[in-house]
């Protein structure tokens, strides 16, 4: 068990490398560095707020229970907001792509597959592309789903990435492209 979670481990971070490089020639992570210079110039202490409340986040072993346990309109909708090379190398088992959510054509698509869901979905998104609080995916597509109106939306909590906290703690994934 320990050899196959190592070797999960080490190809998603293959693909997290791969991303990181890519992204970073393409200028995907501007926003992020100009956020962390504006961190570093802040008092010390000062951590920017985020967008959502503690009850809206959930933990990874809550959101494994919801999804081996719910049915129906109340079993979680969850999307992956974060870059696709790593969804398509592993992402939690059901979820969607839109994104990557600091774009505005991954926003767009995000806020155009929004369209058909219900205000009152039970709605989970994650990104897991590196700690939590330096993300440049997951406060946009937070933001632009609560502008539209969804009730019930929740952000995994992956306070270092998706590898660490979710593929090394065993938890179920799913690898490929959707459906």
């Amino acid at each position: 068990m320990q050899v196959e979670i190592e070797s999960r481990r080490v190809r998603f971070l293959c693909i997290a490398a791969f991303v990181a490089a890519i992204s970073a020639a393409m200028g995907y992570f501007s926003a992020l560095q100009g956020a962390v210079a504006a961190q570093s110039a802040a008092p010390s202490g000062h951590v920017e707020s985020d967008p959502w409340s503690a009850s809206q986040t959930i933990q990874p072993s809550k959101l494994t229970k919801e999804l081996g346990e719910s049915k129906g309109t109340a079993k979680p909708v969850v999307v992956c907001i974060g870059f696709r090379p790593l969804y398509v190398g592993a992402h939690v088992p059901g979820a969607v792509f839109h994104g990557p959510a600091q774009s505005e054509q991954g926003l767009a698509d995000l806020k155009k597959w929004a369209q058909g869901v219900s205000r009152s979905a039970n709605l989970v998104v994650y990104c897991g592309c590196c700690p939590l609080e330096h993300c440049p995916n997951i406060r946009p597509a937070f933001n632009a789903l609560r502008d539209m109106g969804f009730t019930n939306l929740r952000v995994l909590l992956l306070p270092h990435d998706f590898a660490t906290d979710w593929v090394e703690k065993g938890y179920p994934v799913e690898k490929g492209a959707e459906k």
